[in-house]
């Protein structure tokens, strides 16, 4: 190690004023500050010139913030005739300033550019950083390292700022950032459409079955993890980023939802969302926002310039509307693909909701196809309705699209949850539209590799899903593959027409039972045949009426046994009142018995023993003695058949409850593992998880009923092959459609016989019930060998699309350099060399993607924008050799 005296130390060091230095005390080398070895900075002059008149910094007492700790410098400001301004001469030497009057603290360029990336890739914040470059300092403590988080913060926010400034172009337009339009800031998705910028000439003329191509997909969510605390407030932060990125325009935003506070939102009818809003498990108590709501490109994943929001109390759409609205009055299309996970309840009233919206929201909707899904994630909760509506794999035109796309920007984001929850709401904004800027600029910079494995993936599945439609349609007759063709163009065409990929079976239901065998006993008394021996219980009433009477027991019976041991008297009084009134629809059940089944008056007699004392009542333990349950004696043959029709409906019934509740508790701890943190948050949505299990529980144990009924009775009517289609409920069997038991996983598990098993009408004959299962798979294979075949079209638009945006990107840089004109020489040439570096940045991206996607012989095939080239034409570019030019 070479030794040097102080003063050759202070000389070698001027041009490296930040560096740490250690003195050998004749001990050992103990550190020491350039500043106390006699080092003074001077700025506004080459460290090898003289100021003649220097200005020391306030106090002689002047911070730099360094990627390698926290000094405190000698520093003289330039007091020339000829000085710049003291935050000028801070920049020239690449330390920005804290303040631009009398600056006693900076930040070195080095140390906001690595701080910055840092952020970008591990999410630290600047209080965990700023406090890691102080332990740098000084690790035990024994000198005080002074502090300037503060001054830091300030500091980083104002970087973020600038840089997302620069990176538009703002620095090169005449109007300067004044002139920043809404959303001028934000990274545009290459791949979306984009008129002028992407798209074909004459694009908005092409037929049907290529216009598709030019759709914008979008999907929404919300997150709950993103939220703020209720500190600092607007005037205070107001925030540097007007609108101007993604986050909507803060004042209209709210002057809009203060002028709707009271709007009631109508509640769903989608089972997923009918219990409960999720959302409103969020407590909004001390939290000035919620979480945020956002708008995504579907397809790529990018964050849309004004499509992000802050959420006040859960996920309403008062907030929802507004930030989608924002977002897509951006966009010049002809068809909109639009991925809600809450779609089928939110698409109601829309555009009824959009006109009571302020005018420069609306967009012409009449002149737009717009068409609506649910994510494929969430569809599983959804009621079976919703399931074929809103499917991205049964409707035309959507290729392999499943609307994910938010969840998976906020397994990034959600990681800066932490610290922005603690900032004041400008501050907060402005951080998270620069994240979702660098989200955004990944996914461009990684489009070469992540469509070509796209691409090579569709390619793939399209021949297999092809091949095996025409397996599937070799075993098919012509006659019907034309009719069902017919059938699926009819709907895909127009929604109206009946769905192809429903079931024609009508459903058996308890309700449908009992309307069918009303209409029976009607006939009946219309050929003169009364077998009614009351004048207002008919056999059919009085069956389905024992079957109502034994499902009310069950509830008060489950009620009762999950009573607290001291339970309130309010909660003893709702089970008295429960308990007297199902006591007197026995008793008025059990005299219409004896009329239809007299046996059962001598079957309660020998079992009943005369009590000595009064026993409480217990009308959950009466036994009913239907005809099911009267195995030894002789019952009314009609009275069994009644029952054997109730059962097999009520079997039918509790399945569909069992399939509904799995739906929803799959749908609710997805939304809990997601979005709710905190004990109190938890547990509120565990109670409501809890109500919807013991719910599943009162399903399987009504099947489990019903099956035994028929069991009972199948031996007595001679009835057959009725349990291929009523199994035996294991408790393996209650899962939901995407579980796996015994550890299989989706390519060696099966799917729960509950999800396979159909309620349609027993009495049609095997061949058409075979012939509509057929139907509706070859429906199914023939939309997947449909949808990968328009991935495969997507993907080379996309691709083509991309390399069109690079195009034109780099002839928008390039024109940038001589839009403003500045005085000084080294001023334009910064100008200039900024924008050639950005256009050159362009085409090189341009040429490596066109390098890695040269096996798909589509890009070439549509029509370009006509775009000026700039490739060849001796301009800057990113691979060509340095290069010396005098101004």
């Amino acid at each position: 190690m070479e030794m040097s005296c102080h003063y050759c130390v202070v000389e070698r060091h001027r041009y490296n004023p930040l560096h740490i230095i250690e003195e050998w005390n004749g001990s050992f080398f103990q550190r020491t500050h350039l500043k106390s070895l006699g080092l003074r900075v001077q700025l506004g002059h080459t460290p090898d010139d003289h100021c003649y008149n220097p200005r020391p910094s306030a106090g002689n007492d002047f911070v730099v913030v360094d990627a390698n700790g926290v000094h405190e410098v000698a520093l003289d400001f330039c007091g020339c005739d000829t000085a710049q301004l003291r935050y000028k001469q801070l920049l020239r030497m690449r330390w920005y300033p804290a303040t631009t009057t009398d600056p006693q603290t900076a930040a070195t360029f080095n140390v906001l550019e690595h701080y910055h990336l840092l952020s970008y890739e591990s999410k630290v914040s600047a209080y965990e950083f700023y406090h890691s470059l102080s332990r740098r300092t000084d690790n035990t403590r024994l000198s005080p390292v002074r502090d300037r988080y503060s001054a830091f913060m300030r500091i980083v926010h104002q970087w973020r700022h600038l840089r997302q400034l620069r990176r538009g172009g703002r620095g090169h337009d005449p109007g300067g950032i004044a002139e920043t339009k809404a959303g001028e800031l934000a990274v545009l998705c290459p791949a979306c459409p984009h008129p002028d910028k992407n798209l074909p000439r004459g694009w908005e003329n092409s037929p049907p079955a290529t216009r598709w191509l030019y759709s914008l997909f979008v999907a929404i969510d919300a997150n709950f993890r993103l939220k703020r605390k209720a500190v600092s407030s607007d005037q205070v932060d107001p925030g540097l980023n007007a609108g101007w990125a993604y986050f909507v325009e803060e004042r209209a935003y709210k002057s809009y939802l203060s002028e709707r506070t009271n709007e009631r939102q109508e509640r769903s009818s989608c089972v997923s969302h009918n219990a409960v809003n999720m959302a409103d498990t969020k407590s909004s108590r001390g939290l000035a926002a919620t979480g945020i709501g956002t708008i995504d490109c579907a397809r790529h994943e990018f964050k849309l310039p004004n499509g992000v929001g802050d959420l006040q109390k859960g996920e309403r759409y008062l907030n929802m509307d507004y930030i989608v609205f924002s977002a897509l009055v951006g966009f010049t299309v002809t068809m909109l693909n639009i991925s809600y996970d809450i779609a089928c309840q939110w698409s109601k009233k829309l555009w009824t909701r959009m006109e009571n919206m302020p005018a420069h929201l609306h967009i012409p909707h009449n002149d737009i196809l717009v068409r609506y899904f649910v994510p494929k994630f969430h569809i599983a909760a959804h009621v079976a309705a919703c399931q074929l509506s809103f499917s991205w794999n049964l409707t035309k035109w959507a290729g392999r699209t499943d609307g994910e796309a938010p969840e998976r920007g906020w397994a990034n984001a959600n990681r800066v949850a932490s610290s922005t929850k603690e900032m004041g709401p400008g501050t907060r904004r402005d951080t998270l539209d620069d994240h979702f800027g660098d989200w955004n600029w990944k996914k461009t910079t990684a489009f070469g590799r992540t469509l070509k494995r796209k691409m090579e993936e569709a390619v793939k599945w399209e021949r297999e899903h092809r091949i095996a439609l025409y397996d599937l349609e070799g075993t098919i007759q012509p006659a019907l593959l034309g009719e069902w063709g017919v059938e699926v163009e009819m709907w895909e065409g127009d929604s109206t027409h009946t769905n192809p990929f429903e079931s024609k079976l009508a459903p058996i239901t308890q309700a449908a039972v009992k309307s069918q065998l009303a209409e029976l006993e009607a006939q009946e008394l219309q050929a003169g045949i009364n077998r009614s021996l009351d004048d207002d219980v008919s056999p059919s009433v009085l069956i389905s009426g024992g079957i109502e009477l034994e499902d009310m027991q069950l509830r008060l019976k489950h009620d009762i046994s999950h009573l607290s041991l001291h339970p309130t008297d309010k909660q003893r009084e709702a089970i008295i009142h429960r308990t007297n009134a199902l006591q007197r629809r026995v008793d008025s059940w059990c005299r219409y018995q004896q009329l239809y089944m007299p046996v059962v008056s001598t079957l309660r007699s020998s079992t009943n023993s005369s009590p000595s004392t009064q026993s409480p009542l217990k009308p959950q333990d009466f036994p009913l003695h239907l005809p099911s349950a009267l195995e030894h004696f002789n019952c009314d043959r009609r009275l069994m058949e009644y029952e054997w029709e109730l059962r097999q409906a009520q079997g039918h019934d509790a399945l569909n409850e069992l399939r509904s509740h799995l739906r929803l508790r799959s749908h609710m701890y997805k939304f809990k593992d997601k979005n709710l943190r905190g004990q109190a948050s938890s547990t509120r949505a565990q109670n409501l998880i809890g109500r919807v299990e013991a719910k599943k529980d009162a399903a399987v144990e009504k099947y489990k009923r019903a099956r035994q009924a028929m069991a009972s009775l199948s031996r007595w009517l001679d009835k057959m092959g009725w349990e291929e289609r009523f199994r035996a409920l294991k408790y393996e069997d209650i899962r939901p459609m995407g579980d796996f038991a015994g550890g299989h996983t989706q390519g060696t598990g099966t799917i729960s016989w509950i999800w396979l098993v159909t309620d349609g009408d027993s009495s049609l004959s095997e061949n058409e019930r075979v012939q509509d299962c057929v139907r509706i798979e070859w429906c199914k294979a023939r939309a997947r060998a449909a949808r990968w075949s328009e991935e495969v079209e997507l993907l080379a638009e996309e691709m083509r699309r991309v390399l069109a945006f690079l195009e034109w990107q780099s002839s928008w840089w390039h024109q940038r350099t001589t839009l403003r004109s500045f005085e000084k020489v080294t001023d334009q040439e910064g100008l200039q060399a900024y924008a050639y570096r950005q256009a050159a940045l362009r085409s090189a991206m341009r040429k490596s993607f066109q390098a890695q996607w040269s096996f798909v012989s589509q890009l070439g095939s549509a029509p370009m924008v006509s775009i000026p080239a700039f490739d060849d034409d001796g301009s800057p570019s990113v691979d060509a050799p340095l290069a010396t030019t005098d101004f």
